[in-house]
């Protein structure tokens, strides 16, 4: 993804990893897959996902045919995550919220109109591992923490992100944007967002931002159960949590 403002200055290269790209909406993929999706000769596609297998970044079915990420790019997102400063500060933080909220906790940071989840902490009683989550995105509007992070945000800032129609994923998720402002104005009040199912249906998330020094949102903190688990009452159990330990975090952002 090319940022705004910048030259490339290697085609090729530009090329090669907008192939790569394509790999974070659809696994495994194949080379006519990727050479109608991108314009590209089958020949030149075809090279380029060779190169990327020998390097380990891409990994090839011996049945099918078809690519998938391979090893490196996961040595690259760990590390990536490893060099962060808020994993660093807030992780330690996060195992203690899992248990003593008995449910999985996830942290994210803003990336555009989407949060990026890089961590996920779960209570003993579940065994289950955080590296599921890490890379995956998900839209701001329709996430508890995706909307605290929203709430926090300067209000100009907050429009030019919300630019683009806002995408329904289940019956719940809010894509009227007058009735979204609305609800960021109810998550400002309270001190938290939530996720009724607006994502996932039977997933109900409260979600907390993380607030630098200098007042802007770094990322952001939630916790997820299956509806069933989420009443009202455990809902504010949950934001009562989540705020104790961001104010703790907060004084190290």
């Amino acid at each position: 993804m090319k940022k705004e403002g910048t030259e490339v200055k290697i085609k090729s290269l530009q090329k090669a990893l907008q192939v790569l790209e394509c790999f974070v909406e659809k696994q495994p993929l194949g080379v006519t897959e990727i050479s109608e999706k991108m314009g590209l000769y089958k020949s030149n596609v075809h090279n380029i996902l060779s190169t990327f297998k020998a390097m380990d970044y891409l990994e090839q079915d011996p049945d099918t045919g078809k690519f998938r990420l391979g090893t490196a790019v996961f040595a690259l997102s760990r590390a990536l995550r490893e060099n962060l400063d808020i994993s660093r500060i807030v992780v330690p933080f996060m195992r203690r919220i899992a248990e003593e909220a008995g449910e999985v906790v996830y942290l994210a940071i803003p990336r555009e109109d989407e949060v990026v989840y890089l961590e996920a902490a779960y209570p003993e009683s579940q065994k289950l591992s955080g590296s599921i989550v890490t890379g995956e995105r998900a839209k701001m509007h329709c996430t508890s923490v995706g909307k605290a992070i929203l709430s926090s945000m300067d209000p100009r800032e907050r429009q030019k992100l919300l630019q683009e129609p806002l995408e329904a994923f289940t019956q719940y998720t809010i894509t009227d944007r007058k009735e979204l402002e609305e609800e960021l104005q109810r998550t400002a009040e309270r001190g938290y967002g939530l996720d009724d199912m607006e994502l996932l249906f039977g997933i109900k998330c409260v979600g907390v931002a993380l607030v630098n020094h200098e007042g802007k949102p770094e990322g952001g903190l939630s916790i997820s159960a299956p509806s069933l688990r989420m009443s009202e009452e455990k809902i504010q159990v949950f934001a009562e949590i989540l705020h104790r330990y961001k104010v703790e975090i907060q004084k190290r952002l």
